[in-house]
């Protein structure tokens, strides 16, 4: 078995653990407000969300390609089975610290840092696809902006339309109303999530001329389908914790707009082939609707502490996944 394929094999191999890694750490994100509501009870809520993500990553593709070509070249890069290996491993070491103390970090964030940082170390900045990689820089930056304008907008539209209703017929109404929107949203999450590791692993195919397109074939999307779907039946209780209670007390007229706004947003992102951070997205709809239901309702010292984490993930992620890639380098 020559040294190629064997890198090709490891690599798969840790795209989907990327997958399933983040099946329970970011798609608990998806079902935070339904179990904090009460909407749903927390394993109805993860084979919902499970299944959802599943059908979800079998519909596109198209957030895929956009991974293959544009942060690096995957037809020139320099090394390329060792910087996607580096960066799948450096995504995989970020995802498990931050869900370990419960921090709703980005996925997103660490694997697209990471590939950039790897692909630096290997040749330097040129590298990189400027053109591609600052758009979906926008799309990371702009994207929890709009989730939190469009998150208050909803919410505040929500109070107008409903304010002379029975309050406790209200709340069983939208609870009933949050297990749609709780699917919505693990469905969107899984069309834009999980085709993250599909792109990484067809960057691979290409760097060791497996295809020769960046077209993503039939079993890299089933399988990275299939692992995010078994980690989402994992669970992933401490960002639930997070996200559900720590940004406000979310009753159920709260979730179903917080839920609306989040696959609205995400959905949106992924009918224009850009990836997005669900987790910023959502928590910052969340954020958008208690700002409109009572801005001191807010926990914002949890707000604080998730915005210094969104912060910091791409430098440290790049930076992690430059050193590894140098280790690698080393021993390969």
């Amino acid at each position: 078995m020559d040294g190629f394929l064997i890198l090709t094999i490891l690599i798969v191999f840790m795209a989907l653990a990327f997958d399933f890694i983040n099946g329970f750490h970011d798609t608990a994100n998806a079902i935070a407000t339904s179990v904090s509501t009460k909407a749903l009870k927390p394993r109805h809520a993860i084979i919902l969300a499970a299944v959802m993500n599943f059908v979800g990553a079998m519909t596109f593709t198209g957030v895929a390609k956009t991974i293959t070509k544009d942060i690096v070249d995957p037809f020139t890069l320099e090394n390329g089975s060792l910087v996607i290996l580096a960066a799948l491993i450096s995504a995989v070491f970020w995802n498990l610290l931050t869900w370990y103390y419960g921090i709703p970090s980005s996925s997103s964030h660490a694997l697209i840092g990471s590939i950039a940082g790897a692909a630096i170390a290997a040749a330097g900045f040129a590298s990189l696809n400027y053109q591609g990689f600052l758009k979906i820089i926008q799309a990371l930056i702009f994207s929890p902006i709009i989730a939190f304008v469009v998150g208050f907008i909803v919410y505040s539209i929500f109070k107008v339309v409903f304010k002379n209703n029975n309050l406790t017929k209200t709340n069983r109404n939208f609870r009933i109303f949050q297990i749609f929107t709780a699917a919505l949203q693990s469905y969107t999450h899984g069309t834009n999530d999980a085709q993250k590791a599909m792109g990484i692993i067809t960057m691979a195919l290409i760097a060791n001329n497996y295809v020769t397109s960046t077209d993503i074939p039939f079993w890299v999307q089933f399988s990275c389908a299939l692992a995010m779907g078994v980690g989402t039946s994992v669970g992933g209780w401490k960002i639930i914790k997070t996200v559900g209670g720590k940004i406000m007390k979310i009753r159920p007229v709260n979730g179903v707009a917080a839920d609306l706004t989040g696959a609205m947003i995400i959905f949106g992102s992924t009918l224009i082939h850009l990836p997005v951070s669900t987790t910023h997205v959502i928590s910052s709809s969340i954020l958008g609707v208690g700002s409109a239901h009572r801005l001191k309702g807010v926990k914002w010292g949890t707000a604080q502490r998730m915005l210094i984490t969104w912060v910091i993930t791409l430098p440290i992620s790049a930076t992690i996944a430059g050193l590894i890639y140098l280790l690698l380098n080393a021993i390969f």
